[in-house]
């Protein structure tokens, strides 16, 4: 199971006991924003694309939409999302518990400025009903974070 992966991820830092497990959905944005009783926008949620035949993650906050001329500048390709079967073959996550951690090796990640906004967000742990509280440098540092990207629109 996914959120076991990533339990192991943390445990490596001594972090595993801050992955918070609901008896709740948090699948989506509005619904890991109940669970957690925080505003939708700090859920750091993570999308899937594919770029040059690679799997590629974009993390943002979670008010904030791809703008399909920023990610095109970025990538050199139009975004595309994996379907649901691919995102857990190619990424090791279901959708609904997609994160940057404990992925399949090879699997870029990126960040994007959306969450640059906040002390601290709140990304899934590989299941549908799990989140971590990070600070941004936390992040940065667990994510495995390729880079920082500004490829998203409607949350200025």
């Amino acid at each position: 199971m996914s959120i076991e992966r990533v339990k192991k991820y943390f445990s490596e830092y001594g972090m595993e006991n801050r992955i918070r497990e609901f008896d709740v959905s948090s699948a989506t944005v509005e619904l890991a924003a109940a669970a957690l009783n925080c505003e939708p926008c700090r859920i750091a949620k993570t999308l899937s694309f594919m770029v040059d035949g690679s799997a590629i993650l974009i993390v943002m906050a979670g008010d904030a939409k791809i703008d399909n001329p920023k990610y095109k500048a970025q990538f050199a390709a139009k975004a595309k999302m994996l379907a649901p079967e691919e995102a857990e073959a190619l990424i090791g996550h279901a959708v609904g518990g997609v994160c940057p951690f404990g992925i399949n090796e090879g699997v870029k990640v990126y960040l994007d400025s959306s969450l640059k906004r906040f002390e601290t967000v709140f990304p899934a742990c590989g299941s549908s009903n799990s989140a971590i509280e990070l600070s941004i440098a936390e992040l940065e540092k667990y994510s495995g974070n390729a880079s920082w990207v500004d490829v998203c629109k409607g949350w200025q």
